[in-house]
């Protein structure tokens, strides 16, 4: 692993772990403001905050649990107390099935996976990304991913999986969500429509959740059933079992990779000093940033086609992890999660990156790229080169900007960015990079006294929806009342008509 000392800039632009390198050259911090940063977070309690989060301290106050998600990677087994027990065993046993599973399933073709929010972003990141790692073996099996509770979505999955040789993931920690428990009862209707029996369509279900009972009353046998935790956040949860899609596409040895390069990132973010921890350095550019130019949003551009789905990932970390107004104390805040965008590059080039450049708005940049490239093709060396430069082209663009006499064509600069190199693609790497980001996002709830594990706020919308669900349904003429407003009510009648 190469160190902070022995890279080419200075000791507050380039740091390395998990022989992944950020450069921060391009957020245009000076060294005695890093010095003020670093010397906020302690007074802020940072060090004491990333104890608490790995020893198991309930850091969700609102629900009264802790965020044990880095448990679920902890590869080496070593106690993990939650309220007087060790949780190891039963997540060992979860690996052990898992395993087990891999092995089991011949013949299949096909895999629905039934899940939306983290249920979905994490396991969908993950094959995609995977994907495209060179001669990496698929096993056969083709996995879709139905989440949107639109029908077209639906039909597309059934119109190509092959139903007798179809397994179902059904990936709900309550497994009460509406859209997860109407797509699943559909896909079985599909099952039996095609001529499988009760007892087939039984053996055709798997389920992953914190509601065992649920799960059985839904039809689902005992042993189908992979359980994971109330102290495991729904957009946190790749890591568990949630996960499975990994294992059964790749192999258990790759889902073992996948886990053991977020735990070498969890253990950089534990015992790494705050001047030489890659998460607090990304959680205070950003938090520089906002004091600076009080920035509303910020991108992160993979220079590489198997991240496109990053960004997508990301939006959910970190918008519904600290897109807070009240800190954990009841109080305003100041700043709270910018909104999140991005794509994969160059493409995004030609999208927004107009906007990014000329633009009224300062938009911070996370660029990412990654050393080696993504395919053996005899193109791959000369395509990936321009990929790079023009990433290194754009960082340089956006940070110098450009003067000329026609203020058309001219650039203002001193856009921020970060560079993050990844030195190849694959489940150790991608494992790294996702970890990362999460510890990057717990920092930043820290540092502003957010709640990262909680999201009160999507809650309010499902509740209304309810009623406004019960008069569409009847489809007569309907008048604003207590949970439907005037607006409202004229909306549904314009459906109505």
């Amino acid at each position: 692993m190469q160190s902070a000392k022995n890279l080419p800039n200075t000791a507050h632009d380039s740091h390395a772990a998990v022989d992944m390198v950020l450069d921060t050259a391009y957020q245009n911090i000076s060294g005695s403001q890093w010095k003020e940063l670093f010397s906020f977070a302690r007074k802020s309690h940072l060090p004491e905050f990333i104890e608490d989060l790995f020893s198991g301290k309930h850091v969700n106050q609102s629900e009264d649990r802790p965020a044990l998600h880095s448990a679920l990677r902890n590869l080496s087994k070593s106690p993990v107390i939650l309220d007087g027990q060790d949780v190891m065993p039963s997540v060992t046993k979860v690996w052990q099935r898992i395993d087990a599973l891999c092995n089991q399933w011949v013949g299949v073709t096909d895999v629905i996976h039934i899940g939306i929010g983290g249920s979905d972003f994490g396991p969908r990141l993950a094959i995609e990304a995977l994907a495209h790692v060179p001669d990496i073996d698929s096993r056969g099996m083709r996995m879709h991913f139905l989440a949107n509770i639109d029908t077209a979505d639906l039909n597309r999955i059934l119109q190509r999986a092959l139903p007798h040789s179809t397994k179902v993931i059904i990936v709900s920690k309550s497994f009460t969500t509406l859209e997860t428990t109407m797509n699943a009862n559909a896909v079985v209707k599909w099952l039996k429509n095609n001529g499988l029996t009760d007892s087939q369509v039984s053996k055709s279900l798997f389920a992953v959740t914190a509601n065992v009972p649920a799960a059985q009353e839904f039809g689902i046998e005992q042993d189908h059933i992979y359980p994971f935790w109330d102290w495991v956040g729904g957009r946190y949860s790749v890591w568990s079992a949630v996960g499975l899609p990994i294992a059964l596409q790749y192999g258990f040895e790759t889902f073992k990779q996948f886990l053991a390069g977020a735990q070498a990132m969890d253990h950089h973010f534990k015992s790494a000093p705050l001047e030489e921890n890659l998460p607090v350095i990304m959680a205070l550019s950003m938090l520089y940033q906002q004091e600076k130019h009080n920035i509303k949003s910020y991108a992160v551009i993979p220079y590489a086609d198997a991240l496109d789905w990053f960004p997508k990932w990301l939006q959910q970390l970190d918008m519904e992890s600290n897109g807070k107004s009240i800190d954990r104390d009841g109080k305003p805040v100041k700043y709270s999660s910018p909104v999140v965008f991005g794509s994969a590059g160059s493409n995004a080039q030609h999208s927004y990156f107009q906007l990014l450049h000329q633009g009224t708005e300062v938009i911070p940049i996370d660029f990412i790229a990654v050393r080696e490239p993504m395919s053996n093709l005899p193109e791959a060396k000369a395509h990936h080169r321009i990929l790079l430069s023009n990433l290194l082209a754009q960082a340089q663009a956006l940070a110098n900007g450009k003067k000329t006499d026609n203020p058309n064509n001219s650039y203002p600069g001193k856009r921020p960015s970060n560079l993050l190199i990844l030195p190849k693609l694959n489940a150790f790497y991608l494992g790294a990079l996702l970890a990362l980001y999460e510890n990057r996002t717990a920092t930043l709830g820290a540092l502003w006294n957010i709640n990262s594990f909680d999201q009160p706020g999507v809650e309010l919308g499902k509740v209304l929806a309810k009623p406004i669900e019960a008069a569409l349904k009847n489809g007569g003429k309907v008048q604003a009342d207590a949970g439907i407003d005037e607006v409202t009510a004229a909306r549904i009648n314009l459906f109505n008509q």
